[in-house]
């Protein structure tokens, strides 16, 4: 008996074992939305939680969150802060793990009255869900006894979309870790309410920190850096006996008055942003903010001055000499003051950061961007009240020099927008000539130099500019074949009928089906990374390929994934000559060139 029980287990160990030898590399084991995402509420009077328990390893977009609400009306509710997650396609995207609770305040419901969910999520793994929809019954929530309260009633079960089947009944293989596949990572949101980098502090080209630099650099322009002494001695109050101590405070609580108005301006265009997220992400909205953008650099080249009204500038400066110097209170309303008060040289800079943190909608980047350029404009103002004029370098034609190339820092943000518009080529092409025309006014500038470390600054500055010019010189000088052949040729599908008759129409080939959405990154990833290399592409050459665009998720496309029994994206299908699908050929989650070549060579005939 011992013994028989010994060899049983021997055996399903053994079973076990030898079985991941046999896993098919585009087997899934991705759980359905339901369970990856598993959504509940609880109702109280005018009070309604929504909850879910998210799955380890996934999670939910904070932007496709949404609440619509038939035959009633609720306060907006306030989202909980998420954490933040980058993607090479999308930028920078909010996101919520493990679980989240939304409370939602109800003003008014009638007899019947729903409310509709929405929202959607991912796995770390490269699979994206469509969006899922529930609707939650109201009619309870107000539903006010004589006494004012309403009745106890159990929870009510949840009436949503239809739920997708469950996947086909293949053998369960992990998904593709995020170190084995190309530097991108996971799935994104619905293209239209995209930021299309994502706008939340979002693909924006840096942090917040790179503020504090940029407030130094204004610091030393021909605007800014002459007054530093003058504002000095209105700071101390023409005391000149204060101690180090006294002087560093002063000094130090003027830095903060005028940090306390960008700060607070940060935060109301943030705010303001915020309401208008998905406008913002408009293309012809993205043209005007470009278009903004290049005026706010044509100023700092000094094509024309662009600053506040001298009346209302003359009104703020009235405002801070009547406050008394060498007191703190005194002192902090005029560094307050001195905030609104711009000059030639800040207005472009700030209102670039302006614009920049409006796209965000997130009032702590926002307020916290515009503290830190107070605090770097801040910093020399420091050294010199406490130091003296000594610390500071030398008016020149140098500090124009650094008006100017604030200018091309400017002109970065423009093309960091049209990007997204123009796509990929197009983006690197206006990147190299920003570079190219950087480096070459650098280059320039610096002719006049006679030190040998200038000399060799000159060098690379020229080498940097010709290495710059290669996306240009690629698109005047070699054909666009290359472009042209990047891509597979995809006949695409929309329907279950046009896909039974593309795969009669095959003719006795055989056939793959690529299910591609614009939210999901990893069919993205797909495109750009496998079916654009030349082996993938021989492989296919004698395959019919068919498409099916999910991203609309409309009532067809939710018909379509049912009948193929697809959970979400990225996922493909093999059919063989005869129509017949292979399931142990599908393809879920993200797979390199090398890894889809040899699937495709392994797959059935």
């Amino acid at each position: 008996m011992a013994q028989r029980i010994i060899t049983l287990i021997l055996l399903l160990c053994s079973t076990s074992a030898f079985a991941g030898l046999f896993d098919t590399p585009g087997r899934s084991n991705f759980v359905p939305a339901d369970q990856a995402f598993a959504f509940d509420f609880q109702q109280s009077q005018h009070e309604i939680n929504l909850t879910w328990q998210i799955k380890e390893g996934y999670y939910l977009y904070r932007k496709q969150i949404k609440l619509s609400a038939a035959d009633a009306a609720f306060l907006e509710p306030s989202l909980p802060s998420g954490e933040w997650h980058d993607d090479e396609f999308y930028g920078k995207s909010e996101i919520y793990r493990q679980r989240l609770t939304v409370p939602v305040t109800l003003t008014r419901a009638a007899k019947g009255a729903t409310l509709t969910v929405t929202w959607q999520g991912c796995a770390d793994a490269g699979f994206c869900y469509p969006p899922e929809t529930k609707v939650v019954p109201l009619s309870a929530a107000l539903a006010l006894s004589s006494d004012g309260q309403a009745p106890a009633r159990p929870a009510l079960p949840v009436v949503g979309a239809p739920k997708l089947n469950p996947p086909l009944p293949v053998e369960p293989r992990p998904a593709l870790a995020l170190a084995e596949r190309p530097p991108a990572a996971t799935a994104e949101p619905s293209a239209p309410e995209r930021p299309a980098a994502a706008t939340d502090g979002s693909q924006l080209p840096f942090s917040a920190l790179w503020a504090l630099l940029i407030g130094i650099g204004i610091a030393f322009t021909p605007c800014v850096l002459p007054m530093y002494p003058l504002i000095s001695g209105i700071v101390l109050g023409g005391e000149r006996r204060l101690s180090t101590a006294r002087a560093l405070l002063l000094a130090f609580i003027y830095v903060q008055g005028m940090a306390l108005t960008y700060t607070a301006l940060g935060m109301v265009v943030a705010a303001a942003g915020l309401q208008f997220q998905a406008a913002l992400q408009h293309p012809y909205v993205l043209i005007g903010l470009s278009a903004v953008f290049i005026l706010l650099a044509l100023s700092m080249f000094g094509l024309f001055t662009l600053q506040l009204p001298s009346s209302l500038q003359t009104r703020l400066t009235l405002m801070s000499n009547t406050q008394r110097g060498g007191s703190a209170g005194g002192v902090f309303a005029m560094g307050a003051i001195a905030g609104l008060i711009c000059s030639p040289c800040t207005t472009a800079p700030l209102s670039a950061i302006l614009l920049y943190i409006a796209q965000s909608g997130n009032l702590w980047l926002g307020g916290g961007t515009l503290y830190l350029y107070a605090l770097g404009m801040g910093l020399p103002l420091i050294l010199v009240t406490v130091f003296g004029n000594r610390l500071l370098p030398k008016s020149g034609p140098w500090m124009a020099h650094v008006k100017t190339a604030f200018g091309f820092v400017i002109l970065a943000l423009p093309v960091f927008l049209l990007e997204r518009i123009v796509g990929e080529v197009w983006g690197l092409r206006l990147w190299s000539l920003l570079a190219v025309a950087f480096f070459s006014w650098a280059f320039i500038t610096s002719l006049g130099a006679t030190r040998p470390w200038q000399r060799i600054l000159q060098i690379v500055l020229l080498a940097a500019a010709l290495v710059s010019v290669r996306p240009l010189q690629d698109w005047a000088f070699d054909a666009p074949t290359t472009q042209q052949q990047a891509h597979l040729a995809f006949i695409r599908v929309s329907t279950v009928d046009e896909l039974d008759r593309a795969l009669a129409q095959a003719k006795g080939r055989p056939v793959m089906l690529d299910l591609y959405a614009d939210w999901c990154v990893a069919c993205k990833e797909f495109e750009k990374y496998t079916f654009s290399t030349p082996e993938v592409q021989q492989a296919l050459k004698d395959t019919v390929l068919l498409q099916v665009d999910v991203t609309k998720n409309s009532p067809q496309d939710v018909a379509l994934l049912k009948h193929l029994r697809v959970l979400g994206l990225p996922t493909i299908l093999f059919f063989n000559a005869q129509g017949e699908e292979q399931p142990a050929q599908r393809v879920t989650g993200f797979m390199d060139a090398a890894a889809f070549s040899a699937h495709l060579r392994d797959r059935q005939p």
